[in-house]
């Protein structure tokens, strides 16, 4: 006999009142807690007031199941959408998204990020902006868009230009992966744990503790490093070029001078496709110079761009749905790119346009989202 839980879906993403701390969790373990519409209405909605309610001094998140934070935005859901021409809805994710990145960078509490497993895209954007970022053992940093016809956002355009030399650049055009060493090393990760310390480190946040009180005593294991800093100098070399052309000419003659390092880097940007690496080359080249609001509106602008284009869907259709890996670029060639409308996404602010400076939020959207009822659950914790 049903116990009238069987129509009770699972909650995408829960919140709880624990002490002092306010705990979000994200709960979609089957797609490595990739961010749906729903989940990110809701967590700006509850951070919004915890930011009111005195009582909650910091804010914690997490993803649940181990293997990842999360995974980044549901890309698969974004392409039906787009393939079915429901543009509005497309952009209304990435509209929702961005707020809310906006609103975790001018968070006025402390914010804290404990990541386990894999951290991209929009899992980037979730903890990034924060004030603190704990890397278990298990850390695994990518900004793959690129390889999948999209382009570094939730604000990679302004974070990535200011890591050391030109590390974000290298991060930005290849997607490559890097662990909690490299990641500690140029500060995507500002502390490390072992994951399995993480509900005390919970607990003596919730408790009224500081970042250093609530780590001290737990003997983290110093993260090894990789090759983001073993190849610092060549990628400084190489990826300092004016675009992406010279680039893959610098790799290329590393290359030849026995750098293996060099060889598989310049396969690995051959295959991307080359609309995404011009415009990873024009972020990573103007945002040094970009406020965080003007990053993310240059980032959405680009989105309108994509959304509408070729290669996003493409991308998707072969690393995600078919996984045959043999997307077909289109223009296919770095020189058949339109550079000069890829520029106009960072011109000045115009009328009607969103702002992306944590005072806006998905109040008053009206795009329905199947789902949104169950997305969410609250616990109201020990107060």
């Amino acid at each position: 006999m049903a116990d009238g839980r069987a129509d009770v879906a699972e909650p995408e993403i829960t919140f709880e009142v624990r002490g002092e701390a306010g705990l979000v969790t994200l709960c979609r373990l089957k797609a490595l807690n990739a961010l749906t519409l729903p989940m990110v209405r809701a967590m700006h909605a509850q951070l919004r007031e915890w930011a009111a309610d005195a009582r909650i001094t910091r804010v914690v998140v997490r993803g649940s199941g181990g293997r990842a934070f999360c995974a980044g935005g549901d890309i698969r859901q974004i392409h039906a959408l787009g393939q079915a021409g429901r543009h509005a809805d497309v952009m209304a994710f990435w509209r929702g998204e961005y707020w809310l990145d906006a609103f975790v960078k001018t968070y006025p509490k402390p914010y804290i990020a404990l990541i386990e497993g894999i951290v991209m895209g929009g899992g980037v954007g979730l903890s990034l902006h924060g004030d603190v970022r704990v890397a278990a053992e298990s850390y695994s940093f990518a900004m793959p868009e690129t390889g999948i016809g999209f382009f570094p956002d939730v604000g990679a355009t302004y974070a990535l230009p200011r890591l050391p030399g030109c590390t974000g650049r290298y991060l930005a055009l290849t997607g490559s992966r890097i662990g909690a060493g490299d990641a500690l090393a140029v500060g995507l990760a500002t502390h490390a744990a072992r994951a399995a310390d993480f509900e005390t480190i919970i607990d003596r946040l919730a408790g009224g503790a500081g970042i250093a009180a609530a780590l001290d005593g737990l003997d983290a294991p110093v993260p090894e490093t990789g090759p983001l800093v073993a190849e610092r100098a060549l990628i400084d070399a190489c990826f300092s070029a004016d675009s992406v052309a010279e680039v893959l000419a610098r790799l290329d003659a590393a290359g030849r001078d026995g750098s293996a390092f060099a060889r598989a880097t310049a396969a690995t940007l051959r295959s991307r496709s080359p609309t995404s690496l011009t415009i990873a080359q024009a972020q990573m080249s103007r945002g040094g110079g970009l406020s965080f609001a003007q990053a993310l509106l240059a980032e959405y602008r680009l989105c309108e761009r994509v959304m509408r284009g070729h290669d996003f869907y493409e991308g998707v259709r072969a690393v995600i749905v078919d996984k045959d890996n043999r997307p077909a670029w289109r223009p296919a060639t770095l020189e058949e790119v339109d550079g000069a409308a890829i520029a106009a996404a960072f011109g000045p602010p115009e009328a009607g346009e969103p702002r992306f400076d944590g005072s806006q939020g998905p109040r008053g959207e009206t795009v329905a989202e199947e789902g949104a009822a169950t997305a969410v659950q609250v616990a109201g914790g020990r107060p």
